[in-house]
């Protein structure tokens, strides 16, 4: 691990130098968690050096995949580029400071007016970032002030990001003899950010690849190329570009999960990275949400705690560890959670989500809706905020508020199968099938091995009487089904077939859905309309034999019958009294 302590220290640095606190923070972690003995003693390293890569945009296509086009070794920064580009920074460093108190202090337009004059790549940098920041903050505070007019807009308009991107654009004009202005690895993020932010997703990704090549530890960066990717195939296409580094084998488990990816592929991963990192705080974390997205809430919920017991003060993944104990019904340990952490940092979105699964807890939604409310308003892209709050006015009735929120979770986030989940219950709440269908659809796609998503599309097909692609889909569930949801996976299956006439098929999955019930020690009221039906079919099968209505090939099995039928001798549930009729049958059958 000590060979990457010194790149670790030196991407602080830098990150934190350019503004980019998340990503310093996230590699601070990383360098708490070395141990002392481990890390070399820290070296001077140039805060400059950041990157050699150059760009061509390469002839593109009506096709939405990336072409990728990367320079060759002749583009190189030779030692005298990187000379010359530290000599520019020392004569602009007190601007430099100066300008980085300002953007400490949330002054961006002040900021970006101290450096607009400066030519190195840092002061380039935090130039432009300044103002992008400044141009998104005015977007969002003007499209909040038209909310509810004829000229609102889904979202905030930056109609800034044109002038941005040529300002990016002319740096190379500017200054055609300074290498370090086209090649430097935080000005190519900047620009991928902001070929983002304009939808353009294959200039967006070429110069985020570029970046990660040449400085692999900007975690930012790697974040935004993540959010680029829209499907499985797109990221397997994309892995030969990028580097072989711990870190790309991070952002691969990111989107492994995002793509749900089958558990061992997982596994594998985290094994991997663990011993790289085995006192990272980071991976473990990356491990708690794994046992999460398997719904393994007891696993996560032990890892979490682990977590909080290193760190007491951690808040990254807070909201997950809230939605765990939400599930768990852990209303205690909520409540401790929620109390110590609105002390450590309440104006934080994770600690909001945190405090609002505490009141969706209680059943106060309205409280509940505030406190995601407030994170959404401390960060806009705060995707369980948004889903959560659409949960909240499910629960509140209103249906439309729910709408609104799952949308906008899914504009943060079109890859989490959650919002559309959400919209395809609400629109299944408000009696519009085909709306519902459309969005479970969608959900399955994204999460094709969680038997809920088949067994909502298999609801909406039943509605619609598609027996069977409800058919279809309930199979498909039941591959997926863990133990505790086979049963009512079978249930399903038996009254479809029932519907559709084959009574045959029906009674099988009937008799399957008694025997794994039995299996998992279920009490007998929650299988015994399946026993009923199942020996119902066996004495009818043997009553009427020969006649046309019955399969002549069945062989009726009284025996079985007589066994599904025992377990409601002194029973005190509903289908008593139809399992005495059925018993009083198979004695004049001559079944003792």
């Amino acid at each position: 691990m000590d060979r990457y302590a010194n790149d670790i220290r030196k991407a602080v640095k830098d990150c934190s130098d350019r503004g980019l606190y998340a990503a310093a923070k996230w590699a601070g972690d990383f360098l708490l968690h070395i141990p002392a003995h481990e890390r070399p003693p820290p070296t001077h390293l140039p805060a400059t050096s950041s990157g050699n890569f150059r760009t061509s945009t390469p002839n593109r296509g009506m096709s939405s995949r990336h072409s990728l086009s990367f320079a060759d070794d002749s583009n190189m920064l030779t030692e005298e580029d990187i000379r010359v580009g530290d000599d520019m920074f020392a004569l602009e460093e007190d601007l430099f400071m100066a300008a980085r108190e300002c953007f400490n202090s949330k002054e961006f337009e002040k900021t970006a007016h101290i450096l607009q004059e400066c030519k190195s790549p840092q002061a380039r940098f935090l130039c432009i970032y300044s103002k992008f920041l400044a141009s998104e903050k005015e977007a969002l505070d003007n499209w909040t002030y038209r909310r509810g007019s004829r000229t609102y807009d889904e979202r905030p308009v930056n109609e800034s990001l044109p002038s941005l991107l040529a300002a990016l654009t002319d740096i190379n004009n500017e200054e055609p003899t300074n290498p370090r202005n086209e090649t430097d690895s935080f000005l190519l993020y900047l620009k991928g950010v902001i070929y983002g932010a304009l939808r353009r997703r294959a200039e967006a990704t070429e110069c985020l690849i570029l970046s990660v090549r040449a400085y692999p530890w900007n975690w930012s960066c790697w974040l935004q190329l993540g959010a680029m990717i829209e499907d499985p195939e797109e990221w397997t296409n994309l892995q030969e570009h990028l580097p072989d580094h711990p870190v790309t084998k991070m952002l691969a488990l990111r989107i492994l999960v995002e793509f749900n990816a089958p558990p061992e592929t997982l596994d594998e991963s985290v094994n991997e990275l663990t011993e790289l990192f085995p006192h990272s705080l980071f991976i473990r974390s990356q491990k708690a949400l794994l046992a999460y997205h398997h719904r393994d809430f007891e696993e996560a919920e032990a890892i979490f705690d682990s977590i909080l017991e290193i760190d007491p003060y951690r808040i990254d993944s807070l909201d997950i560890f809230a939605n765990i104990l939400y599930v768990q019904q852990s209303r205690a340990k909520l409540s401790d959670l929620a109390q110590r952490f609105i002390r450590t940092d309440k104006d934080r979105p994770e600690v909001c989500g945190l405090i609002g699964n505490y009141y969706s807890l209680r059943c106060e939604h309205e409280k509940a809706v505030k406190y995601f409310r407030r994170a959404i308003q401390l960060d806009p892209t705060h995707l369980a905020a948004w889903t959560l709050m659409g949960h909240e006015y499910i629960e509140m009735k209103n249906p439309h508020a729910a709408i609104e929120a799952y949308r906008r979770a899914i504009d943060v986030n079109r890859k989490d199968y959650r919002a559309w989940y959400g919209l395809g219950k609400t629109y299944e709440l408000l009696d519009m099938t085909q709306y519902a269908l459309h969005y479970y659809q969608r959900a399955a796609a994204l999460r094709p091995y969680d038997s809920r998503m088949w067994t909502a599309l298999a609801n909406c097909y039943r509605t619609l009487t598609k027996w069977n692609e409800a058919i279809d889909c309930m199979k498909r569930a039941q591959l997926c089904a863990d133990s505790s949801e086979t049963a009512s996976c079978l249930l399903f299956l038996a009254d479809l077939y029932a519907k559709i006439g084959d009574i045959a098929t029906a009674a099988t999955y009937h008799r399957q859905c008694v025997d794994v019930s039995q299996k998992l020690g279920k009490h007998l009221g929650e299988y015994a309309k399946s026993s009923i039906f199942a020996a119902r079919y066996e004495i009818d099968l043997a009553a009427n034999r020969g006649q046309a209505s019955m399969p002549s090939t069945e062989v009726p099995n009284l025996q079985r019958a007589k066994q599904l039928l025992e377990p409601f001798a002194g029973a005190n549930v509903e289908e008593t009294p139809a399992a005495e009729e059925l018993n009083r049958r198979l004695r004049q059958l001559g079944v003792a």
